[in-house]
């Protein structure tokens, strides 16, 4: 994307203060008191200031803004964003922004979201020469699946299923219990509802 003066605006407002978009990988989760307090608080009114348009710019930007925006989508609940995060996630075209379209599909927590998550596996645990985001999708679709009272994720994981192929690989991966990656983006999407509430308080 063409760097322009007001692009340079939404991201110094929105994608760089505090290092946020760094944060929102995850590292925020470590954070305690005062200063989880105000990261919170913080993102929450990002999600109620940023217009629905300058969302749908930073989604055409790197990592950093995907990431950030996707955060947002997620505190606001902004649905309509629901297929263009699927796009996104599918084609996986960058690093590190896919754990958080996982993260916002799993808030939205429809069978729609579901549905996207399944067509990512489907792709891409057909694929051991590829570490993406496959974790953090089966957490997301047994997140989902547990709110649900679906059972969505079962056929990836049965014995020789479609995740232990891609854990055997080549290459061969140490991967933690699947269960470990729906309770790391439960915390995700606990923190994405905590500053929701900021989100809410401002409407």
């Amino acid at each position: 994307m063409r760097r322009t003066d007001e692009y340079d605006k939404l991201i110094r407002r929105y994608v760089t203060p505090g290092q946020r978009y760094l944060m929102l990988g995850g590292s925020f989760l470590w954070m305690t008191g005062r200063k989880r307090a105000r990261f919170m608080r913080k993102l929450g009114r990002a999600a109620g200031k940023i217009t629905p348009c300058e969302l749908g710019v930073l989604l055409e930007g790197g990592w950093r803004e995907r990431t950030t925006a996707a955060w947002l989508i997620a505190v606001a609940g902004r649905t309509e964003f629901r297929r263009r995060l699927g796009e996104l996630l599918l084609a996986s075209q960058g690093p590190y922004a896919g754990k958080a379209y996982c993260v916002t599909l799993a808030t939205f927590g429809t069978p729609a979201d579901a549905d996207l998550l399944v067509a990512y596996l489907d792709r891409y645990l057909r694929r051991p020469d590829l570490a993406y985001d496959q974790e953090a999708a089966i957490g997301a679709l047994l997140l989902l699946d547990t709110r649900l009272g679906t059972d969505r994720a079962v056929r990836f994981l049965t014995p020789d299923g479609l995740w232990q192929q891609w854990t055997k690989g080549p290459p061969s991966r140490n991967r933690d219990a699947p269960d470990t990656y729906r309770e790391y983006i439960g915390l995700l999407c606990d923190a994405a509802e905590e500053s929701a509430v900021h989100y809410r308080a401002k409407r």
